[in-house]
């Protein structure tokens, strides 16, 4: 870190909130903008709020963006374009389109700034603890200046080479995460209707080859049936469709859509992604 360095995020949701006081925690200065400024409220005596993008671009040198969608980007970036970017480094954190994640990098680069697309794999709980998995795509020289930031987000880098590959290697680990929630989902189901207890298929998954992270997490969500979102659904249904777009057309594809689909259709897609089992049941 040089102590000319100002960081700038914009984005406080699940995600971009806890990242972002991660860096805090690291000694940073950073800015803050959100659009709805209540996600500011815990930010007021650890940073400086900014009252719009332009001010915050205006004071930073190195900007993280973390945004739910294709829209909610090309808005932010459509304000960012219109400040002097020169030197500047813009780090966008958010899973979107790899063709949208392509026109913005374009068009930042156009300006003199250096883009980076740094999707993130891990959800609000590695996000707190500074342990995601930072995948990326950009310059080797723009990766360099990040690095020491991304060391302080995550546990691992990848950087995966140009821009897009970042999105490219995030799509392709939701569509896993996807097959995988639906696959423990059905599990529990069918172990239920064979009178087995929820809490016992799930140690026995958790204690065998088939248990992982993702299943671990998952479980206390599973035994309380409470599912508080630390992915929600619809983005997850965001992200598989992304995939399909992207090139994902195997046999699993249609029938991971539509479970999704159809969970979202219930109303649950504000719930956790595990949520799908309600769908399912």
């Amino acid at each position: 870190m040089t102590q000319h360095t100002t960081l700038g995020w914009i984005g406080l949701g699940n995600m971009g909130s806890p990242m972002a006081k991660n860096l805090i925690k690291a000694g940073y200065p950073i800015s803050v903008y959100n659009r709805s400024a209540d996600k500011t409220e815990d930010f007021k005596t650890i940073a400086t709020i900014c009252k719009n993008i332009g001010q915050l671009v205006q004071t930073s040198d190195v900007i993280f963006t973390m945004l739910t969608n294709d829209e909610a980007i090309n808005q932010v970036y459509a304000e960012i374009l219109n400040e002097e970017l020169e030197g500047k480094l813009f780090i966008d954190c958010s899973t979107i389109s790899q063709e949208c994640s392509l026109t913005i990098a374009q068009q930042i680069k156009a300006k003199g700034a250096g883009f980076i697309d740094a999707p993130v794999a891990g959800s609000t709980q590695p996000a707190a603890e500074g342990t995601l998995i930072m995948m990326v795509g950009g310059d080797e020289k723009d990766i360099a200046k990040a690095q020491p930031y991304f060391n302080k987000l995550g546990k691992l880098t990848k950087h995966l080479g140009e821009n897009g590959k970042g999105i490219a290697a995030k799509l392709s680990i939701n569509y896993f995460l996807s097959l995988i929630y639906q696959g423990l989902a059905e599990t529990v189901l069918l172990s239920e209707k064979l009178g087995i207890q929820r809490k016992d298929m799930l140690e026995i998954i958790n204690e065998s080859a088939s248990g992982s992270g993702a299943t671990k997490v998952k479980t206390p969500l599973l035994i309380q049936e409470n599912y508080p979102p630390a992915f929600a659904l619809d983005l997850m249904l965001k992200d598989i469709l992304l995939a399909q777009k992207a090139g994902a057309d195997f046999p699993l594809s249609e029938a991971v859509i539509n479970t999704y689909q159809a969970a979202h259709n219930k109303g649950l897609g504000g719930d956790d992604v595990i949520g799908i089992i309600k769908s399912l049941k």
